[in-house]
């Protein structure tokens, strides 16, 4: 097995998601993203956002402050686009990758770039990026709160018909036992890889 500390790639990827404009989402929600950003980083996986502000951005912030790693997907097909028409940050990250597929297409990339994604409060987008993760049965942390993010995927769950799949998703109002839950999922997943 490869050392992960050697190499970059086989370290567990982490996205996070959530509303890209906070007022919504309640005292204390991007103070959340900060400590979840700095736990991904304390406990060696990479983060992964859909470069863009609110959650996400806190989450980088974070992350960066613990030396971690931060790769964000843009919706934007350059740099030029990224900031000037969507309005989006270049703080935070260590790499951009240009995806040029607006919203939908990013979102379809960067919960597939991710071994597994933390959700916290958002919107429609968070929504999207939650469902795209339950479709693919990847690994989902919900970073419990008090928005209505969680009622809206707590509907979705009860009308899915899949409470097989539901196995897969971990919840907690504390940022480190969230990343730790999650981590421990994705390890599952990948010994289960190993395995055959």
């Amino acid at each position: 097995m490869l050392n992960p500390d050697k190499h970059l790639h086989a370290k567990i990827k982490l996205a996070v998601s959530g509303a890209a404009e906070t007022a919504h989402c309640g005292e204390g929600a991007t103070e959340a993203a900060l400590l979840l950003g700095r736990e991904i980083a304390r406990q060696g996986a990479v983060l992964v956002t859909g470069a863009t502000t609110g959650i996400p951005l806190w989450a980088s912030r974070g992350c960066k402050e613990e030396g971690g790693t931060v790769i964000g997907l843009s919706p934007a097909k350059g740099e030029k686009e990224h900031v000037e028409e969507y309005k989006l940050p270049l703080d935070y990250m260590d790499f951009i990758v240009y995806t040029g597929q607006g919203y939908p297409g990013r979102d379809l990339l960067m919960t597939r770039t991710a071994d597994a994604i933390v959700i916290g409060c958002g919107r429609v987008g968070t929504i999207h990026e939650f469902t795209i993760a339950f479709e693919d049965n990847k690994p989902i942390g919900i970073m419990a709160g008090p928005h209505a993010t969680d009622e809206v995927i707590q509907m979705i769950l009860k009308e899915s018909n899949r409470a097989e799949d539901n196995k897969k998703i971990v919840y907690d109002d504390n940022p480190k036992r969230l990343v730790e839950k999650v981590l421990e999922l994705v390890k599952k997943d990948k010994e289960a890889v190993e395995d055959h």
